[in-house]
Protein backbone atom coordinates (compact mmCIF):
# COMPACT_ATOMS: atom_id res chain seq x y z
CA UNK A 1 0.00 0.00 0.00
CA UNK A 2 2.87 2.32 0.63
CA UNK A 3 4.36 1.58 -2.57
CA UNK A 4 0.91 2.41 -4.42
CA UNK A 5 0.79 5.94 -2.26
CA UNK A 6 4.35 6.80 -3.48
CA UNK A 7 3.20 6.19 -6.73
CA UNK A 8 -0.03 8.23 -6.63
CA UNK A 9 1.95 11.44 -4.91
CA UNK A 10 4.68 11.01 -7.15
CA UNK A 11 2.35 11.56 -10.44
CA UNK A 12 0.87 14.74 -9.22
CA UNK A 13 2.08 17.86 -11.04
CA UNK A 14 3.11 20.17 -8.41
CA UNK A 15 6.42 21.65 -7.76
CA UNK A 16 8.29 20.72 -4.77
CA UNK A 17 6.35 17.01 -4.81
CA UNK A 18 8.82 14.85 -4.24
CA UNK A 19 9.77 17.30 -1.33
CA UNK A 20 6.71 16.78 0.65
CA UNK A 21 7.42 12.94 -0.29
CA UNK A 22 10.68 12.95 1.30
CA UNK A 23 9.20 15.08 4.58
CA UNK A 24 6.78 12.10 4.26
CA UNK A 25 8.86 9.31 4.81
CA UNK A 26 11.00 11.01 7.55
CA UNK A 27 7.59 11.00 9.52
CA UNK A 28 5.59 8.05 11.37
CA UNK A 29 2.61 8.63 8.04
CA UNK A 30 2.90 5.26 6.34
CA UNK A 31 3.02 3.42 10.48
CA UNK A 32 0.45 5.43 12.06
CA UNK A 33 -2.84 4.85 13.26
CA UNK A 34 -5.31 7.09 11.91
CA UNK A 35 -6.62 7.53 15.14
CA UNK A 36 -6.68 6.83 18.93
CA UNK A 37 -9.99 4.67 19.15
CA UNK A 38 -12.58 5.61 16.76
CA UNK A 39 -10.83 4.21 14.01
CA UNK A 40 -7.86 2.84 12.27
CA UNK A 41 -6.01 2.81 15.59
CA UNK A 42 -3.53 0.12 14.39
CA UNK A 43 -0.56 0.50 12.95
CA UNK A 44 -1.02 1.33 8.89
CA UNK A 45 -4.15 2.80 9.71
CA UNK A 46 -3.37 6.16 8.54
CA UNK A 47 -1.88 4.79 5.58
CA UNK A 48 -5.07 2.63 4.87
CA UNK A 49 -7.53 5.16 5.60
CA UNK A 50 -5.83 7.79 3.11
CA UNK A 51 -5.93 5.00 0.87
CA UNK A 52 -9.56 4.15 1.22
CA UNK A 53 -10.76 7.27 1.20
CA UNK A 54 -9.04 8.38 -2.41
CA UNK A 55 -10.92 5.26 -3.82
CA UNK A 56 -14.48 6.66 -2.43
CA UNK A 57 -13.72 10.17 -3.53
CA UNK A 58 -13.36 8.82 -6.88
CA UNK A 59 -16.04 6.63 -7.33
CA UNK A 60 -18.51 9.61 -5.28
CA UNK A 61 -17.08 12.04 -8.34
CA UNK A 62 -17.96 9.33 -10.42
CA UNK A 63 -21.72 9.11 -9.60
CA UNK A 64 -22.17 12.82 -8.59
CA UNK A 65 -25.54 14.06 -9.15
CA UNK A 66 -23.87 17.22 -10.00
CA UNK A 67 -21.08 17.51 -12.36
CA UNK A 68 -18.43 18.66 -10.16
CA UNK A 69 -14.82 19.61 -12.26
CA UNK A 70 -11.84 18.17 -10.67
CA UNK A 71 -8.26 17.74 -11.71
CA UNK A 72 -6.90 14.21 -10.61
CA UNK A 73 -3.61 16.01 -9.00
CA UNK A 74 -6.49 17.74 -6.65
CA UNK A 75 -8.66 14.53 -6.11
CA UNK A 76 -5.48 12.60 -4.77
CA UNK A 77 -3.60 15.84 -2.77
CA UNK A 78 -7.06 16.24 -1.27
CA UNK A 79 -8.01 12.42 -0.60
CA UNK A 80 -4.34 11.25 0.11
CA UNK A 81 -3.14 14.38 2.22
CA UNK A 82 -6.00 15.84 3.93
CA UNK A 83 -4.84 14.09 7.37
CA UNK A 84 -1.19 14.46 6.84
CA UNK A 85 -1.44 16.20 10.36
CA UNK A 86 -1.69 12.99 12.15
CA UNK A 87 1.93 12.38 11.02
CA UNK A 88 3.81 12.43 14.21
CA UNK A 89 0.81 13.37 16.35
CA UNK A 90 0.45 9.75 18.25
CA UNK A 91 2.91 8.08 20.36
CA UNK A 92 2.54 4.57 21.84
CA UNK A 93 1.87 4.07 26.25
CA UNK A 94 1.19 1.70 27.99
CA UNK A 95 -2.00 0.23 30.77
CA UNK A 96 -2.62 -2.25 33.12
CA UNK A 97 -5.04 -4.84 31.53
CA UNK A 98 -6.48 -8.41 32.47
CA UNK A 99 -5.49 -10.86 29.41
CA UNK A 100 -7.18 -14.06 28.68
CA UNK A 101 -5.98 -15.39 31.52
CA UNK A 102 -7.14 -12.42 34.22
CA UNK A 103 -3.58 -11.31 35.05
CA UNK A 104 -2.59 -7.88 34.62
CA UNK A 105 -0.59 -7.18 31.97
CA UNK A 106 1.43 -4.30 30.49
CA UNK A 107 -0.67 -3.60 26.73
CA UNK A 108 0.17 -0.41 24.25
CA UNK A 109 -2.08 2.01 23.63
CA UNK A 110 -1.93 5.38 21.34
CA UNK A 111 -2.07 8.84 22.78
CA UNK A 112 -1.79 12.04 21.29
CA UNK A 113 1.23 13.86 21.22
CA UNK A 114 0.37 17.22 19.70
CA UNK A 115 3.67 19.08 19.62
CA UNK A 116 2.29 21.88 16.86
CA UNK A 117 -1.38 22.25 17.92
CA UNK A 118 -2.99 24.17 15.16
CA UNK A 119 -6.29 22.92 14.61
CA UNK A 120 -7.13 19.57 12.54
CA UNK A 121 -7.96 20.38 8.81
CA UNK A 122 -5.77 23.69 9.38
CA UNK A 123 -2.57 21.75 10.31
CA UNK A 124 -2.63 19.41 6.87
CA UNK A 125 -3.24 22.51 5.22
CA UNK A 126 -0.45 24.66 6.70
CA UNK A 127 2.20 21.29 6.75
CA UNK A 128 1.42 20.79 2.65
CA UNK A 129 1.85 24.80 2.03
CA UNK A 130 5.65 23.85 3.10
CA UNK A 131 6.22 21.59 0.44
CA UNK A 132 3.50 22.28 -2.53
CA UNK A 133 1.31 25.09 -3.78
CA UNK A 134 -2.35 24.06 -3.03
CA UNK A 135 -4.78 25.70 -4.88
CA UNK A 136 -7.88 27.98 -3.16
CA UNK A 137 -10.04 24.26 -3.60
CA UNK A 138 -7.54 21.92 -1.86
CA UNK A 139 -6.89 24.30 0.89
CA UNK A 140 -10.71 24.44 1.75
CA UNK A 141 -11.60 21.16 1.01
CA UNK A 142 -8.39 19.83 3.33
CA UNK A 143 -9.53 22.45 5.92
CA UNK A 144 -13.17 21.82 5.93
CA UNK A 145 -13.07 18.21 5.29
CA UNK A 146 -14.02 17.34 9.13
CA UNK A 147 -17.59 18.96 7.71
CA UNK A 148 -20.62 18.97 10.34
CA UNK A 149 -18.28 17.24 13.18
CA UNK A 150 -16.78 20.83 13.36
CA UNK A 151 -18.20 23.17 16.26
CA UNK A 152 -21.76 23.91 15.56
CA UNK A 153 -20.37 27.92 15.58
CA UNK A 154 -18.68 27.23 12.58
CA UNK A 155 -21.83 25.73 10.35
CA UNK A 156 -22.46 28.84 8.48
CA UNK A 157 -18.67 28.91 7.13
CA UNK A 158 -18.93 25.74 6.57
CA UNK A 159 -21.71 26.17 4.67
CA UNK A 160 -20.35 29.12 2.26
CA UNK A 161 -17.08 26.72 1.92
CA UNK A 162 -19.48 23.29 0.85
CA UNK A 163 -21.68 25.96 -1.93
CA UNK A 164 -18.49 27.16 -3.28
CA UNK A 165 -16.29 23.99 -3.53
CA UNK A 166 -19.18 20.77 -3.61
CA UNK A 167 -15.96 18.93 -3.92
CA UNK A 168 -15.57 19.57 -0.03
CA UNK A 169 -18.64 17.77 0.23
CA UNK A 170 -17.94 14.57 -1.16
CA UNK A 171 -14.42 14.56 0.47
CA UNK A 172 -16.14 15.08 3.78
CA UNK A 173 -18.80 11.99 2.82
CA UNK A 174 -15.34 9.93 1.52
CA UNK A 175 -13.84 10.78 5.05
CA UNK A 176 -16.81 9.68 6.91
CA UNK A 177 -17.36 6.46 4.70
CA UNK A 178 -14.01 5.14 5.46
CA UNK A 179 -14.46 5.31 8.83
CA UNK A 180 -18.05 4.29 9.83
CA UNK A 181 -18.15 1.85 7.29
CA UNK A 182 -15.25 0.57 6.62
CA UNK A 183 -13.77 1.22 10.26
CA UNK A 184 -10.59 2.54 8.81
Amino acid sequence: MKEEFIQLIKSVNREGIDNLLNFIEKTDFYSAPASTRFHGDYEGGLLEHSMKVYEILKEKLKHSTIPIEASEDTVKIVALLHDICKANYYKVEYRNAKNENGEWVKVPYYTVDDSIPYGHGEKSVMMLSEYIKLTSEEKYCIRWHMGFTEPKEMYNTLGVALKKYPLLLLLHEADLEATYFYDI
